[in-house]
Parts: structure tokens; C-alpha cells; sequence
């Protein structure tokens, strides 16, 4: 099975990290968080990754070369201008377009869900692709009250009535058409799509998921790997 991972990006609100280092190299607790995606995915059977690159390209290949290390074979396609998120996955048409059902990830995420539910959902149905989401984990700390009185608190709860992207897409060729040039699926491709009713989701509940966008996610994140089994 063959995944892809959105690499290509600057990270500027992870500067000075990303001034030397692409975003999905930034080290999550003493390992590229890159190097997570990858072993996630041949864990659930994607041997064959294509890494979408551009920003500090150089840092990613030099690291992983052909993916032999890992037990993947790894491709690499180039934007040489930033195209966006949709823009990028359009510039490897020419790989995913051979698949069946291909994985599609941000590369900027932590998980340990299963992608395999994502492309079940896809190759059984007529949708064109689906999205993971997951209730909206709360940034605060949420106060129990009674009246003005103090009850409790609960820490960074999930808001489950509302759900977000989690970033982790699988698709089928076909919906390759609805990807521009340039500019970010979410913005694009994904609202066409749901307008002709042709993306579904998976909700996922009880999973680790983190998105590493501040200096803060990336303390939590080395936190949650330093303490439990990932």
C-alpha cells in the first residue's frame, strides 16, 4: 500500500527550529517526527511512501534516503515553488494516480489511529475520499459549575459534539480532479468534494493525536512519547 506525506512546508512558527531543519524534522522527543509517521505506517502495512518536499528538501532525503532502513521503499517529489497542500498532492498525480486507494498525511502529526478503517471506507463505498477526525480536543482547562460556586475542573476536555480534520486522508485517483494547481486542498478540493457528496469521514475516538504547530505542542508531544509506549 503506498501513503504520502505533506513535507514541504516552512513551519515558521516553530522558528529557530525550522530555520535549519523542514518541519517534520524537528526532533520529538530525540526523533524526527517524520521518522514517526514512517514506522506508523509500516506498522499498518504502507511499504511505499512518497514524500512530498520542498522547504530544506535536502535534510529529508539526506536522513532517509531510499527508506531501505525502515523497511519502506521511499519516493520524493519536488515542488520547487510552495503549491500548497493541495498543489502538492497534485504534483505526485503521477505516482497516486497507479493506486487503487492511496493514504494521504499531513506531515506535522502525531497518531497512533488506524489508517486501514480510512481506505476500508473508501474502497467499500462510492466515495471518492474520506477524512479522519476526531472530537475537538479543548486547548483550557474547563470549570464544573453550580450557580457561582466551583464544583471541579476538567482538564483540556474533548468537545464531542464538534469534530475536526486530523489530517490523515486516504483517496481513490479519481479524486485527483477536484485538486488545483495551487493552493490548499481544505480550502478547495475538499469543499468541492462535499458539495457533490463524494467525502465521508471516519470518526476516531479514544486515540492519541497531536498536531505539532507551536513550541507548546512540541513540549506535550515529547512529553506523551517520553512517558508512554507509542
Amino acid at each position: 500500500m503506498l501513503a504520502a506525506i505533506l513535507a514541504g512546508g516552512f513551519g515558521k512558527r516553530l522558528r529557530p527550529f525550522t530555520e535549519e531543519y523542514p518541519k517534520p524534522m524537528i526532533p520529538v522527543a530525540g526523533k524526527p517526527l517524520l521518522e514517526y509517521q514512517i514506522e506508523w505506517l509500516k506498522k499498518h502495512g504502507f511499504n511505499e511512501i512518497v514524500l512530498l518536499v520542498g522547504y530544506k528538501k535536502e535534510k529529508i532525503i539526506e536522513h532517509f534516503g531510499s527508506g531501505s532502513r525502515y523497511g519502506v521503499r521511499i519516493t520524493y517529489v519536488v515542488e520547487d515553488e510552495p503549491l500548497g497542500t493541495g498543489g502538492a498532492i497534485k504534483n505526485a498525480e503521477h505516482i497516486l494516480s497507479k493506486e487503487d486507494v492511496f493514504l494521504v498525511l499531513n506531515g506535522d502529526i502525531l497518531t497512533n489511529l488506524n489508517p486501514l478503517l480510512l481506505v476500508e471506507k473508501v474502497e467499500k463505498s462510492n466515495l471518492l475520499a474520506a477524512i479522519a477526525t476526531i472530537p475537538l480536543p479543548s486547548p483550557y482547562g474547563i470549570l464544573e459549575l453550580d450557580g457561582d460556586m466551583v464544583k471541579g475542573f476538567i482538564e483540556k476536555p474533548l468537545i464531542k459534539d464538534y469534530w475536526i480534520n486530523a489530517g490523515v486522508y486516504a483517496m481513490k485517483p479519481n479524486a485527483l480532479k477536484y485538486f488545483p494547481e495551487k493552493g490548499d486542498l481544505e480550502k478547495t478540493a475538499f469543499p468541492a468534494m462535499a458539495r457533490d457528496g463524494v467525502l465521508g469521514a471516519v470518526r476516531y475516538t479514544s486515540v492519541f493525536w497531536k498536531a505539532i504547530d507551536t513550541f507548546k505542542d512540541l513540549e506535550e508531544a515529547s512529553k506523551y512519547l517520553e512517558e508512554n509506549k507509542y
